[in-house]
């Protein structure tokens, strides 16, 4: 296992912010991290990284002690708020990162062509758009093919061309047999790129699985709209009830059948609720 929470806590004045969390992340997962602000997301984040400690439970990441100088040096992090010197340049920065990593300060021209900041790399920072400082984070999280991707909030600030490219460079890592954790609100955006959902509240986890395995779970309606004898016609049924229904709209002579399943949205409100009933 890349990670493993082992019924992990930690409370901030007096509050719990993460309690009795467990969980592990494989090698080659997309997983995402879902649930409102003060959910816990980043403070789990935060513990992987060794920058804070859980006050109960244990951590590990790549088999060692989260802070372990080997486990951080194969990790890649991405803050939800990237900030860097403003007078460098996006070649110098990257050489700064690639140091503390222990790796060669130069030679990262690929890397600079994948998150597309070519023709911007001997540029200061302080030039850099909004979302060129998310591209310049990014390359800096993927320095020395990390097996363990940490992403918070990874496509604030890019435009839907660099989303794109963005779920690819993950498609890529996971592919390669790196774990990738995002964590986000942007739940519609991750339907297609994240395997696994982890869906948070309160600092505790109240669903884990498939996207399917969720929507099996929640026990939602899918949602049928179809056109009988030139009238709309939409019909709610449950996942074992679309394959009868499909044969029988079609029998009725049926067109424009489109299906709509429950989407993540869906899915992470009706678990919200049932916590609040």
């Amino acid at each position: 296992m890349t990670v493993i929470f082992d019924h992990v806590g930690k409370t901030y004045g007096g509050r719990a912010v993460v309690s009795d969390l467990s969980y592990a992340l494989e090698p080659g997962q997309v997983v995402a991290l879902v649930g409102h602000n003060g959910a816990g997301k980043t403070t789990q984040i935060k513990m992987m990284l060794g920058l804070t400690r859980p006050d109960g439970g244990r951590i590990t990441v790549l088999g060692a002690d989260p802070g372990d100088r080997a486990a951080r040096r194969a990790l890649g992090y991405l803050p939800e708020s990237v900030q860097f010197h403003l007078a460098f340049s996006g070649r110098e920065t990257l050489g700064f990162y690639a140091r503390l990593k222990g790796l060669p300060a130069r030679g990262h021209d690929a890397l600079f062509a994948r998150v597309g900041l070519s023709d911007a790399a001997d540029r200061p920072v302080r030039t850099y758009s909004k979302g060129m400082r998310q591209r310049l984070g990014l390359a800096q999280a993927l320095l020395g093919d990390p097996r363990l991707l940490l992403l918070d909030e990874p496509t604030s600030g890019l435009d839907p061309a660099l989303r794109r490219e963005l779920y690819g460079i993950v498609a890529e890592r996971a592919r390669a047999g790196a774990t990738v954790l995002l964590s986000s609100h942007a739940l519609t955006e991750l339907e297609g790129h994240a395997e696994r959902v982890i869906v948070l509240n309160r600092g505790r986890k109240i669903a884990d699985g498939t996207l399917e395995e969720l929507r099996a779970l929640a026990g939602l309606p899918s949602r049928l709209h179809c056109v009988i004898d030139g009238t709309p016609r939409r019909i709610e049924l449950g996942q074992d009830e679309k394959p009868a229904m499909l044969r029988a709209l079609l029998d009725q002579g049926a067109t424009r059948i489109t299906l709509e399943d429950p989407s993540l949205d869906d899915i992470y409100a009706h678990f919200l609720q049932r916590e609040a009933a």
